[in-house]
């Protein structure tokens, strides 16, 4: 059941997206405590620190998907041991399967993220591979619908 601090959670999610320099896909994400409703961390998708994000390389998406690292490790690798127990918030889009095993390692407890288009590839199978690890780890799932 989503709440207002669910919300705002989202909403912040959304707007640290549009941090992103991604010409074609902006994610956000944001791990807080729901004890305590505060932010932990945040992450958007981007290259590593340090690492050109030229326009070449962000706009050639065999060269980007190597190099980018998705807003919820980055959310996780600036939270470290102070995500185990939290709610991760992402959005446009849901987990991938990689970041999934992400989430799960670092103890997150719950997740909330936009319902996935499951009549498209690769979204269809990247979301069944997630759901199935989420409900083996006992990671709560809550889809949201964006609409």
């Amino acid at each position: 059941m989503l709440d207002k601090w669910d919300g705002r959670f989202l909403d912040l999610a959304n707007f640290v997206a549009g941090w992103s320099k991604d010409p074609s896909t902006q994610v956000g994400a944001v791990i807080a405590n729901a004890n305590t409703k505060r932010v932990v961390s945040m992450g958007f998708n981007g290259f590593p620190a340090g690492v050109e994000d030229s326009a070449d390389r962000l706009e050639t998406r065999e060269i980007k998907y190597e190099m980018v690292v998705h807003a919820e490790a980055n959310a996780l690798l600036f939270a470290g041991p102070a995500a185990e127990g939290c709610t991760l918030y992402v959005t446009p889009l849901p987990p991938c399967a990689r970041c999934a095993v992400l989430i799960i390692q670092a103890g997150i407890s719950r997740v909330v993220c936009p319902t996935p288009d499951k009549s498209k590839e690769p979204w269809a199978t990247q979301s069944r591979i997630s759901e199935t690890m989420f409900g083996e780890a006992k990671v709560q799932l809550d889809y949201i619908n964006m609409s």
